[in-house]
């Protein structure tokens, strides 16, 4: 009989009818709804320019600001040590949201786990997400993410454009209200997204680009980057308050050449393709190629193609922004001029893209369409003031993704 149980089971295991139980694998669709990203941002790695302030990370509490796109009732957190070159441990996290400066509402405060644990070893150039937890967040709200750690892997995992004040203290205060003697800095470090759980109707949408995206001219802690300014838009409208936008704009950022970061191509599945729920993508990407010369109008557009192949083998609807205008600024020519129109005249009428988003046409001056108009309230004539980043929020039609039948869910299941 032992023999006859032993030879059945096996039978079972190979035909498929015995199975282990199911196990949730982060970024997929689940019964009643799917994760999609509330907020992220895009990994680079650290140099002396935004190494922490004292106390270091050796022994620290570091307090992270972010505004979340849309809310949810379940929230889990990704960390990153993508440019570690040892691992990264996390004695302790803590989420909670923000009350202004380094407070919290204390009341609102909960523990982060990892696989039922309260810390967390990140391998060097990995990711890691939390357990979910149940988490009453507002939509367009600001959460605090705390960690406590002994110590920093070789190589730190910042983003040096946070725009967003982060505080950093001796000691364990993961759960402190306050942190009145923080040192501050304007950077994130190894925090890399929240994710929420939402209903099927749910997705989110991905915006790469460089610091035009990223929000440089933008207010620090004043949420007005034209991401922000979309999010709000989209929150607003009954038709679309279930999609989450993403911002992962690097300042310097190129298509084809690393910069500050690593270029478009190379961290396309990173940034873009690897986030939950994600069902469009929009590029603004492109005004650095040209204003360094370091691309051609027909290697821009070849990189473009490539962008768009690879977000629709992943049912990822593609939006082309065109590149706005950048005269007066430090490095515009004649000759790179040139190659911004070629650029732009491709992204508006090949019809390679699944939609267009004309920034080029509203931000240019009428009267002299190499610059930026004076609306924009640009004072470098390449990136626009808070006002300007409306003007750019304002230009995106929302049917572009009121219309769209696939949600980021759905999308997950195909």
């Amino acid at each position: 009989m032992g023999g006859y149980l032993l030879r059945r089971l096996v039978i079972l295991a190979l035909t498929g009818a015995l199975v282990a139980p199911a196990v949730g694998t982060p970024g997929m669709a689940e019964p009643g709804g799917c994760w999609v990203g509330a907020w992220a941002s895009a990994p680079q790695r650290g140099d002396a320019k935004n190494a922490p302030p004292p106390p270091g990370f050796a022994d620290a509490t570091l307090r992270q600001i972010v505004h979340v796109s849309m809310g949810g009732e379940r929230l889990r957190v990704r960390f990153s040590n993508a440019f570690g070159a040892s691992p990264l441990t996390i004695t302790s996290a803590h989420v909670a949201l923000a009350a202004g400066g380094s407070a919290i509402r204390p009341q609102s405060d909960k523990a982060l786990t990892f696989g039922g644990q309260p810390s967390v070893t990140i391998p060097a150039g990995a990711p890691m997400i939390s357990d979910p937890v149940d988490f009453n967040l507002p939509a367009l709200s600001d959460l605090a993410v705390t960690i406590y750690l002994r110590g920093a892997p070789d190589g730190i995992t910042t983003h040096p454009g946070s725009r967003e004040t982060s505080y950093l203290v001796a000691g364990n205060a993961v759960s402190a209200q306050t942190l009145p003697q923080a040192s501050q800095t304007d950077h994130w470090y190894f925090l890399n997204g929240v994710d929420v759980f939402t209903g099927r109707s749910g997705a989110a949408v991905v915006i790469l680009g460089d610091s035009i995206t990223d929000g440089h001219g933008s207010t620090t802690n004043g949420n007005d980057r034209w991401p922000d300014d979309l999010a709000r838009r989209l929150q607003a409208n009954k038709a679309t308050a279930d999609i989450g936008v993403l911002n992962e704009g690097i300042g310097g950022n190129r298509l084809l050449h690393d910069g500050l970061g690593p270029n478009a191509l190379a961290r396309l599945d990173r940034d873009a393709l690897a986030q939950a729920g994600v069902r469009w993508l929009i590029v603004l990407e492109g005004i650095n190629d040209i204003g360094t010369r370091t691309a051609t109008a027909r290697q821009m557009i070849e990189a473009y193609q490539q962008i768009i192949l690879r977000a629709h083998a992943h049912h990822i609807r593609v939006y082309g922004a065109t590149i706005m205008p950048y005269g007066g600024s430090f490095y515009f020519s004649p000759g790179g001029e040139a190659i911004r129109q070629a650029v732009n005249r491709w992204i508006r009428t090949s019809g390679k893209f699944d939609g267009v988003i004309d920034m080029d046409r509203a931000m240019r001056d009428p009267r002299d369409p190499s610059q930026l108009s004076p609306a924009t309230g640009s004072r470098d004539h390449l990136h626009p003031g808070p006002q300007g980043y409306r003007m750019m929020s304002d230009a995106i039609r929302l049917r572009l993704f009121a219309a769209e039948k696939v949600t980021g869910c759905e999308a997950q299941r195909k």
